[in-house]
């Protein structure tokens, strides 16, 4: 039985980000207002909203587009073939557009200006370190789902991501589309525009060093 039309998939990538951009950025910016300057306390909520979010949104999109919401899964799973160069194109804009969209509504929700240019300064060594790792790690949580258990692909993915919000120095974006679209709000869950570049290549080279790792380690598909 074929799947759905590419335009229905398409779309599927397009809100599916734009829903995770607008609870990155919302739960943010309502984390930092009841966390009272507490830092912390605004990274657990972010964290936890984001990875339910996450488990939310890829068993609802998965069926339709496979629910990739991120560039750096979409490049490599046109690296593994299992989606062709033409869908992976339109996949990854659809998920830019949906991002920036993510970010206006919530900025809208919560009364900011629907695009200001970020102040938060998120650069060194350490950030670009972490973005690799965090990366990387994404992107074989979603490659041993997919060839072992794929139901589970919706909650470990949720469950790596609240994690990587904690143990790496930038917070895990962990997707090109989130850290250009991030760059558009100066609230908590921004991103200086001048970090972006940093950011999107360690994502690229974790995302690479991901899919080479996964297909040297084997594992057939069930």
């Amino acid at each position: 039985m074929p799947g759905p039309a590419l335009s229905k998939r398409v779309a599927a990538e397009a809100v599916g980000t734009a829903l995770l951009l607008a609870g990155v950025v919302g739960s943010g910016i309502m984390g930092d207002r009841l966390a009272g300057g507490n830092v912390a306390i605004a990274l657990l909520a972010n964290s936890i909203a984001t990875g339910a979010l996450l488990v939310a949104l890829i068993l609802a999109f998965g069926p339709i587009s496979g629910a990739h919401l991120n560039p750096v899964v979409t490049l490599t799973a046109a690296f593994d073939r299992s989606v062709g160069r033409r869908e992976a194109i339109f996949y990854v804009g659809a998920q830019v557009f949906g991002a920036y969209a993510g970010v206006a509504c919530a900025d809208l929700m919560f009364s900011e200006p629907i695009f200001a240019v970020s102040q938060h300064v998120r650069s060194g060594a350490p950030q670009f370190a972490s973005e690799v790792v965090a990366s990387f790690g994404l992107v074989s949580v979603i490659a041993s789902g997919v060839r072992f258990d794929p139901r589970s692909v919706a909650f470990a993915v949720g469950a790596y991501i609240a994690a990587a919000y904690w143990f790496t120095a930038s917070t895990s974006f962990a997707n090109p589309a989130v850290a250009l679209a991030r760059a558009a709000t100066d609230t908590f869950a921004g991103i200086r525009p001048s970090d972006v570049p940093s950011f999107v290549a360690a994502q690229l080279l974790g995302g690479a060093a991901a899919a080479v790792f996964w297909r040297w380690l084997g594992g057939d598909r069930r």
